[in-house]
Parts: C-alpha cells; sequence; structure tokens
C-alpha cells in the first residue's frame, strides 16, 4: 500500500509538471508526455503477448506505432492544419504493414497473428493519438486535458473508498469474471468521485483559473455559468463511467493472457498502462463530446 501511495504521488507530480511545462511554455510538451506513456505502453503490450507475436510482428508492430504516434503529436503542435490527414495516413499505413505477413510469410502468418498484431497496435497507440487530440482541441484543451487526467484518480479513489465500506453490505459484482473485486457500489463511488472532480474544475476553472481560455470563447447564448456547471458535472459522471469501462477493459485483456499486471515499471501499480488504461477510454469521451460541442458553437 505505501509504494502504491508514493508511486501515485509521482505520478500525479510528473503529469502536473508536464502540465505546466504545456500551459506556460509550448503544447508539445504535454504530446511529449503521451509519446512517452505510448512507447512505454507499446513495450508491455509486446511484452505481454510474449511468443503469440514472433520477432517480424513485433517490430512490424513498434514501428507502426512509433510512425503513428510522431505523426499524431509532431503535426499537431506544429502544422495543426494538417495534422488530421498526417494521422490517418500514419494510421492507414501501420494497418497495411500489420497486414502485409499474411501476404509475404503466408505460411508462417496467421489470422490470429494478424489480430494480435492490430490489438497491440491500436492499444494503446489510438487511445493515445486522441489524447493528442484532446491535447489540441480548440478552445477546450486545456479543461478537455484536466477532465481525463483528474477525473480518472476521483474515480478511483471514490471507487476505492466505497468498495471498501460497503461492498460487504452491497456484494454484487460489477463483471465476476473480468474483476472480482470490483463491485456494483463501488462503481457508482467512482460516477460520485467524477462529478466531484468536475465540481472542483468547476471552480477552479472559473473562479481561480478565470474563463480566460474556456468561458469567454463562448458566446452568448451558449456560456452561462448555471448551465457550464451543469455541463461539468455531467462530463464528470461520464469520463468517471468511460474510465471504469477502461479499467475492465484492460483488466479483461489480462485475464485472456493470463498475467496480474501488464509491466513492473511502477511499483504498487504493475505498469504504465495499468496506470493509464482509465484515461484511455476517458479521454475518447472527452474528445467526442467536446467536439461535438465545438461543432454545435461554429
Amino acid at each position: 500500500m505505501k509504494k502504491r501511495l508514493i508511486t501515485g504521488i509521482v505520478y500525479l507530480a510528473v503529469l502536473l509538471a508536464f502540465f505546466l511545462l504545456r500551459r506556460y511554455v509550448h503544447v508539445f510538451f504535454f504530446d511529449l508526455l503521451l509519446l512517452l506513456f505510448c512507447a512505454a505502453g507499446e513495450f508491455e503490450m509486446l511484452r505481454a503477448l510474449g511468443d503469440r507475436l514472433d520477432r517480424v510482428s513485433r517490430r512490424i508492430v513498434g514501428a507502426s506505432s512509433a510512425a503513428v504516434m510522431l505523426c499524431c503529436t509532431l503535426s499537431a503542435s506544429f502544422f495543426p492544419l494538417y495534422a488530421g490527414g498526417f494521422t490517418l495516413a500514419a494510421f492507414s499505413a501501420g494497418v497495411l504493414a500489420i497486414l502485409s505477413p499474411l501476404i509475404f510469410r503466408h505460411e508462417k502468418a496467421s489470422l490470429e497473428t494478424a489480430g494480435l498484431s492490430f490489438l497491440a497496435f491500436a492499444y494503446p497507440t489510438f487511445f493515445l493519438a486522441v489524447l493528442s487530440a484532446v491535447n489540441h482541441l480548440a478552445v477546450f484543451s486545456e479543461i478537455g486535458v484536466l477532465f481525463v487526467f483528474a477525473i480518472c484518480p476521483f474515480a478511483d479513489c471514490f471507487a476505492y473508498v466505497f468498495g471498501r465500506l460497503l461492498g460487504k453490505k452491497y456484494p454484487r459484482k460489477m463483471s465476476p469474471h473480468v474483476s472480482p473485486n470490483k463491485t456494483v457500489v463501488g462503481g457508482l463511488g467512482g460516477l460520485f468521485g467524477g462529478a466531484l472532480g468536475a465540481l472542483a474544475l468547476f471552480f477552479l476553472q472559473f473562479y481561480a483559473l478565470g474563463p480566460t481560455a474556456y468561458g469567454t470563447a463562448l458566446p452568448p447564448p451558449y456560456f452561462s455559468y448555471g448551465g457550464e456547471l451543469v455541463f461539468f458535472l455531467f462530463m464528470g459522471i461520464l469520463a468517471a463511467a468511460a474510465a471504469e469501462i477502461g479499467d475492465l477493459a484492460e483488466s479483461a485483456v489480462k485475464r485472456k493472457l493470463g498475467i496480474k499486471d501488464m509491466g513492473k515499471l511502477l511499483p504498487g501499480h504493475g505498469g504504465v498502462l495499468d496506470r493509464i488504461d482509465s484515461a484511455l477510454y476517458a479521454g475518447c469521451i472527452v474528445y467526442l463530446v467536446f467536439l461535438l460541442r465545438l461543432m454545435s458553437i461554429g
């Protein structure tokens, strides 16, 4: 427990440091953190798959993942008008490369190998590319990043507290075959934590920092403090729900692979993927909702 707490504090300190660099120096600094996450996560994913993938497939997956994240983050930071095109092209090339052994190494390759290669390529690369897109959202990028990386710890903490305090009285499991320790009441606690975290972000944004990078960009009737409070609470609950699904999804993958943790880099937590699994799914929801909101206001 002590190791887990210390590792969690260090992790939050690293997130805060890169966020401040992003805010006061250059937006690419947070992309750099995502690149580091991708490199570590891809290594852990390939290691977890073990001999299910041969050396050629592992190299193809690693190179494809690196190409997608580099194209995504560099183009978004320095060539934003072309970021979507560069990322789509790199991702498409990666898919073609992953499928190529079925043609050029037909006797040794299999559909199972191709499927596992695509899984290792997409998870975590695709999700981290979406997080990079959150980092470069017009108007909402800063609060979007905060929603992903602040709501998830709130949801995790309150899910744990509710589960410990009420789990024996209300023992119904969320997914007993995937994660037998996670209860429904703990999941509800996670949603409560997400709402509480969103409330904290609301007051931080509008009363501590001021709406300089958020609210003033939304002309009436699109902006009101009451409306924004409701929106923040809705987003907090939605992001927390996505975070819980992300946690269960990785647990399902680990069960299928027969492993306890994705890695050993973070004492008490396992690997990098064990730490950011919730954020990967929450980032997709945050990006989708804020993108739809941008479209609605023109």
